[in-house]
């Protein structure tokens, strides 16, 4: 309600002249009354233009998300092209969607969350490893490979804020 009463003591310090007597009145005592309709100004032209540029905009905004959309899947499916020539043959005989694989190449090479990209749950989780010619690398890799065989893992959330504290679900 103060609000109000604000405003209307603003419109009390705008003056203006009547067309008729030529008088210096208020706005705020004027009692205006149109008769028939009501002429059009730059301002009604104006406001018509931003609807009209809102509504484009609008328009356009949908148009860009779907075809943003068509392009993320078009690049997928050359993206998969492209894994499936460029990957070792020993990978593709697991026939893997390239992207469910994530890179980690150390102590692990991949991490693959299999169903992630295409089926509505993550049906396994696998770590791909190679033999490598370094003897402490392999010997890390098979004390994970012991680690996951005998259940001795545990999956743990840790949260970071924007002061990088981290808390632990």
């Amino acid at each position: 309600m103060t609000k109000l009463f604000e405003e209307f003591q603003l419109f009390r310090r705008i003056l203006c002249v009547c067309p008729c007597c030529g008088n210096i009145v208020r706005v705020s005592d004027l009692r205006l009354k149109a008769k028939g309709p009501a002429i059009r100004t730059w301002l009604d032209d104006h406001e018509k233009e931003e609807r009209e540029l809102a509504e484009r905009e609008m328009r356009f905004e949908e148009k860009e998300k779907r075809l943003r959309e068509l392009a993320r899947e078009k690049g997928r499916k050359a993206a998969e092209k492209v894994f499936h020539r460029a990957i070792c043959p020993s990978l593709k005989v697991l026939n893997l969607d390239p992207f469910d694989v994530k890179p980690i190449l150390h102590p692990v090479d991949f991490v693959v969350f299999k169903g992630m990209t295409k089926e509505e749950s993550i049906s396994d989780i696998i770590l791909l490893t190679r033999q490598h010619d370094c003897p402490s690398l392999n010997t890390v890799r098979q004390q994970i490979k012991m680690a996951v065989s005998k259940d001795r893992y545990d999956w743990q959330v840790a949260r970071i804020d924007e002061q990088g504290k981290i808390t632990l679900e």
